[in-house]
């Protein structure tokens, strides 16, 4: 399953605003986890960016669609690398 992110199927927006517990944990509220097909023991990547060493953007990612997104983009260079030997 490879995901199409055209202009037409894909779009950004701010699904809620959460805060972080004295722990430092959150919670997704329950209309964003049933969107996004979040269940119990799903994993999700991390992905922070840094501008001027300081992480201004993070970034939460099922496990299975980065890793599928990491194969489309990896997979092909592999395959070159490997055929040019």
């Amino acid at each position: 399953m490879e995901m199409d992110c055209s202009k037409e199927s894909c779009g950004c927006q701010v699904e809620s605003l959460v805060s972080i517990d004295e722990r430092g944990q959150m919670v997704l509220p329950k209309e964003l986890r049933d969107k996004a097909k979040l269940r119990p023991g799903d994993k999700l990547a991390v992905i922070s960016w840094e501008k001027n060493g300081e992480v201004c953007c993070i970034s939460l990612i099922k496990t299975d669609n980065f890793k599928e997104m990491l194969t489309n983009l990896l997979g092909p260079m592999v395959k070159e690398m490997m055929e040019a030997k």
